[in-house]
């Protein structure tokens, strides 16, 4: 099995705080935030960054559907975690300054992909469409923030 991993970034116009509070409210924020590729959103335990447990279900393609539950911790400020129960998928949320009144925001997933010829087709198209993914997440968030 390969490790495959798709990464998206995007300034913001917002300073770093703000933006790293929204992305950590799980409660208000975070669901308006999702695409139509996310269903079934809902907040189990917390809703505000570390310890909050949160289950969604990601669409990526018509085909693949991810039944997640993810762990969310805050290891260092400006970052949060999402672990996922059911997979070996975690997600890396990491909000830095970018001068005067932006920051930058950078998501990145990585997961245990397939092996043989399926492994290929996934390390090579699904980073690509997580990618797109996470870009209209990151444009939802950026549309909440900048209000």
């Amino acid at each position: 099995m390969a490790q495959v991993e798709a990464t998206t970034e995007r300034i913001i116009a917002a300073d770093a705080e703000t933006v790293f509070d929204a992305l950590a409210d799980y409660k208000e924020v975070r669901g308006k935030a999702l695409t139509g590729h996310f269903s079934e959103y809902e907040v189990r335990e917390g809703g505000d960054g570390e310890g909050t447990l949160v289950h969604w279900k990601l669409q990526a393609t018509s085909k693949r559907v991810r039944d997640c539950l993810l762990e969310v911790t805050e290891p260092t400020d400006g970052q949060l975690i999402e672990k996922d129960r059911n997979s070996s998928m975690v997600t890396t949320w990491t909000v830095t300054p970018a001068g005067e009144g932006k920051s930058k925001a950078v998501v990145s997933t990585v997961w245990n992909g397939a092996g043989g010829i399926g492994g290929f087709f996934e390390k090579t198209f699904a980073p690509k469409g997580l990618g797109r993914i996470y870009d209209e997440l990151l444009r939802n968030l950026a549309a909440e923030v900048e209000k």
